[in-house]
């Protein structure tokens, strides 16, 4: 899917579902977990593995202890459903890319019990696409770029 901007509306080109919400996901015990590119990097990817369910996903913006994301659920699946998917994939690549996350939760669970959505219209999209692109801004957070960069040849 992708998304067309003509003038002042946006569209989103072959979707007929348009089941867009903006989700919010905090941390257990609000721990800054979310201030290293190489671990952002590693949830997102987490989330994208669920491409393959169907799900497609917009912005992503990370704020120390949370997360705002966009996300186009299949009819499918409930909100709920969504949620559970989204908090188990991302959780169980962060543990396996970086170890060091089971010493702070030596029991496996990484997010909280608390999450917010709202449905992310056609009229609004933009908004929260931006409202999730300038976490970092909102909360001071600076993020440290720890991320290995390949040689040229």
């Amino acid at each position: 899917m992708k998304i067309v901007s003509s003038g002042s509306s946006k569209k989103i080109s072959g979707d007929t579902r348009n089941n867009w919400v903006t989700m919010e996901f905090n941390t257990k015990c609000r721990f800054n977990c979310f201030r290293k590119q190489s671990h952002i990097n590693t949830y997102i990817e987490g989330f994208r593995e669920l491409e393959r369910f169907g799900f497609d996903f917009g912005e992503f913006g990370f704020a120390g202890n949370h997360v705002h994301l966009q996300v186009n659920i299949p009819k499918r699946y409930s909100i709920r459903t969504a949620e559970i998917l989204l908090k188990s994939y991302s959780a169980r690549r962060i543990f396996e890319k970086h170890p060091g996350f089971r010493k702070r939760y030596p029991r496996g669970s990484f997010w909280s019990g608390y999450e917010h959505h709202e449905s992310t219209g056609l009229i609004d999209f933009e908004k929260s696409a931006n409202y999730c692109r300038s976490q970092q801004q909102r909360h001071e957070i600076s993020v440290i770029d720890d991320c290995q960069l390949l040689l040229p040849n």
